[in-house]
């Protein structure tokens, strides 16, 4: 009887410990599930769909070091904008300060993170000198690149492939959005700004 009684106890102990760990495994499951669906739009998802804007630090800091200012920028440094790019919920339409304005070859990317969230497909954007020693610009799309740049979280140091690439201006750009200020975002591109209404 007592035999019976410890393999009872010992049976009921091991079935509480497996509903306890399938319930962290589905838990774990169903997080990592919403974090690579906040990270990364489906192929058939609009870039508004994929939620970065709070993946981006408030302050974007200097721009990166050997980039050469605009000479006669459409919009310069103090300028009031419209965005009408969508990278992120709340951007498109958003009044904006340009904070900087920039001449080299701008490059959308997909790259996998180095902290070990989804990949992020066709992030827009990343500039030449964000490039871990890139040659001459422009860069073929498909080229395989190293990313410097730290816009977001696992960015630095993740390896990533050119999807496309523009010679348009580039700014840096100062705006509220989505309930947060930030300040010398990076990046948006000349057909990407409009004037302020």
């Amino acid at each position: 009887m007592k035999t019976s009684k410890s393999l009872t106890t010992i049976a009921a102990v091991a079935a509480a410990s497996a509903l306890l760990l399938s319930g962290c495994a589905s838990s774990e499951g169903d997080e990592a599930t919403q974090h690579s669906q906040h990270e990364t739009p489906s192929e058939t998802a609009s870039s508004e769909d994929h939620g970065e804007s709070h993946e981006h630090a408030a302050d974007g800091g200097q721009p990166p070091t050997g980039i050469e200012e605009a000479s006669d920028p459409t919009y310069a440094v103090g300028d009031e904008v419209t965005l009408t790019a969508d990278h992120m919920p709340g951007m498109k339409g958003a009044k904006a300060t340009i904070s900087g304005a920039f001449e080299t070859t701008t490059y959308s990317v997909s790259y996998t993170p180095t902290d070990g969230s989804a990949p992020v497909k066709d992030h827009k954007w990343v500039v030449h000198e964000e490039l871990e020693g890139p040659g001459k610009a422009p860069l073929k799309d498909g080229t395989k690149v190293t990313l410097n740049a730290d816009h977001m979280p696992g960015m630095k140091g993740a390896e990533a492939t050119i999807d496309s690439s523009t010679e348009d201006t580039v700014y840096m750009v100062d705006l509220d959005m989505d309930g947060m200020t930030m300040t010398n975002h990076k990046w948006v591109v000349e057909d990407e700004v409009q004037p302020a209404e």
